[in-house]
């Protein structure tokens, strides 16, 4: 009869059937705590709660509620002694917005106005942008400031100022225009799309103003001065490098002002209350819904102006979105070509 031997080496301890650490699966240390992806996703959820539930009862609890209230409408029982009663009317209150020349021609006074205002406030802010950011400039931050504050005034008091600012006999500056043989009635229909353009870009040109700014200083200077090295003037160098660099924060810019544009309304409601101007109840595609639901009281057609409206938004702003994004694939695939010959 034969016997093996179990050897062991030098302070190794020997195991026997009954060990545990001889055979079997191992233990994994902490099983039944969360993993720290698991963390991560719980705190993220545990963040972005409050940001969803805001949004959605400012966000879309309103919007379905105007789209529920555009599909009714109210009438007159009998002779129209009796009360009102709501009725579902489907699609009429979108059919009556699109067959009156009021709301339609709302949308030909956004296209002026968007016309003449985007490209004065892109531009504007832009150029105010690069000078500050230029070495000539002096007293940046004093000349920041100044240019934001009219910003912080709100839209219905800085109306109110251009208004007594527009109004002859009141304003010094129609006496200064007048006196030097330039005359101008702010309130006539050829002076009003300018007037109410005029309002909106000393509210918002200083606020896109400080957007711009900011994105040129986050500018890698190294490629700025090895620019200047090269022999780039100051011109070349502001739209050669520096305005591709902040091309992103242009294109938010441009996308928040068509946004913006397309609901105009507090301006020139100002300029319709009292004043003698030839903006009308119904200028523009805001002001004809504000004027349905409060003055004729017909929300139904409000409401369905309103969706039509944000349709309009949200298509235009998905054009811009795809113009941009088009441009940005077409110049990586073209950086690519470049960089594999």
């Amino acid at each position: 009869m034969t016997t093996t031997k179990a050897t062991t080496r030098p302070g190794a301890t020997a195991t026997g059937p009954g060990d545990p650490t001889a055979s079997g699966p191992r233990r994994t240390v902490g099983r039944g705590r969360p993993t720290a992806r698991a963390r991560t996703n719980a705190a993220a959820a545990l963040l972005l709660t409050p940001f969803f539930v805001l949004f959605v009862l400012v966000m879309v609890v309103p919007i379905g509620y105007a789209v529920w209230l555009s599909l009714f409408s109210e009438k007159q029982s009998g002779l129209g002694f009796g009360g009102a009663e709501t009725v579902f009317s489907g699609l009429d209150n979108y059919a009556a917005a699109l067959g009156d020349a009021a709301f339609r021609e709302g949308f030909v006074v956004l296209l002026g106005y968007c016309a003449l205002y985007i490209p004065l406030m892109i531009g504007g802010a832009l150029a105010l942008a690069l000078l500050l950011d230029s070495a000539l400039a002096r007293a940046r931050r004093f000349f920041q400031l100044a240019l934001f504050l009219p910003h912080a005034v709100p839209g219905i008091i800085a109306a109110l100022i251009w208004v007594y600012l527009y109004t002859p006999q009141l304003s010094p500056v129609v006496n200064a225009m007048e006196a030097g043989g330039v005359g101008f009635d702010f309130f006539a229909p050829s002076g009003a799309l300018p007037s109410v353009v005029n309002i909106a870009l000393w509210e918002w040109l200083g606020y896109n103003m400080v957007i711009f700014y900011a994105a040129l200083q986050a500018v890698d200077r190294s490629v700025l001065e090895a620019a200047t090295v090269d022999g780039a003037g100051a011109w070349r160098t502001a739209f050669s490098i520096k305005v591709p660099l902040i091309r992103a924060s242009v294109v938010m810019v441009a996308l928040f002002t068509v946004i913006g544009s397309l609901q105009l309304f507090t301006e020139p409601l100002i300029l319709n209350k009292g004043t003698g101007s030839a903006v009308s109840s119904t200028w523009t595609p805001n002001m004809y819904a504000y004027t349905a639901a409060f003055d004729r009281n017909d929300y139904g057609l409000a409401a369905a102006a309103s969706v039509l409206l944000a349709v309009t938004a949200a298509l235009l702003s998905f054009v811009v979105t795809r113009l941009t994004s088009g441009r940005k694939q077409k110049k990586a695939k073209r950086n690519a070509k470049v960089a594999t010959v």
